[in-house]
């Protein structure tokens, strides 16, 4: 181990020297603070961490020798902290080429343009807005004409990109036990992330999955317009 990080010291020191340009006599730790490069082995360390974890939330994760060569790194995870024990939200690849629905990305200007929401959106109108502060996560649905208002609380580890994206389906569920026959619905997120991902051909994601299903049911019905 301690061989295989001079190693590795050594390539990240031609990489800062190349990067910075300094003399030959400059320390690597000056150079890596400098330049804010990290260490290459705790870097390989994290990767090989990251990689073990989803193999084992995908289920590829084979037992065979648990305590032995790279085998021990998921054990060594799980043990450092007991939320390493749970899966992450990751699946195998899978495509989505055919939606029901519409993502249009409107330009501020747009918006701003004459009193109320721009002509695009109609039928029953949703507000989604997602955020995260110190207490946790929290995602918010308001429905305008219905005047329905939620306030769905995440916990500490939901990213801000998942809460927007589960307002979003929130919206969905809500439209559902509605029951209104409505011929268009639309609803709006200030999330160009999570429209750009619900929009995408394939995903790794398991929510994305669920809500681009969500949102091809619901399309069903009428028009739906994101």
């Amino acid at each position: 181990m301690a061989s295989a990080k001079k190693r590795l010291s050594r390539v990240q020191r031609l990489a800062c020297l190349g990067i910075t340009g300094a003399i030959c006599t400059t320390p690597t730790g000056a150079m890596e603070a400098l330049t804010g490069l990290p260490l290459l082995d705790l870097l390989i360390q994290s990767e090989a961490r990251s990689a073990a974890h989803c193999l084992w939330s995908l289920g590829c994760w084979s037992y065979l020798h648990p305590d032995q060569g790279h085998s021990s790194i998921l054990m060594w995870l799980q043990k450092s902290d007991p939320i390493f024990s749970t899966g992450v939200a990751v699946m195998r690849l899978a495509f989505h080429l055919e939606p029901k629905y519409r993502v249009t990305m409107l330009t501020r200007e747009e918006w701003a343009r004459g009193a109320g929401t721009p002509p695009v959106i109609r039928g029953l109108v949703w507000f989604t807005d997602g955020s995260k502060m110190m207490e946790g996560t929290e995602a918010g649905v308001y429905g305008q004409p219905l005047g329905r208002r939620l306030s769905i609380p995440l916990g500490k580890h939901a990213t801000v990109f998942q809460v927007e994206v589960y307002a979003i389906l929130a919206c969905v569920h809500e439209t559902e036990i509605q029951g209104r026959p409505e011929k268009y619905v639309s609803i709006c997120s200030d999330s160009q992330v999570a429209l750009k991902a619900l929009q995408a051909a394939k995903t790794t994601s398991p929510l994305i999955q669920q809500c681009q299903n969500a949102l091809n049911d619901i399309s069903l019905t009428g028009t739906l317009w994101g």
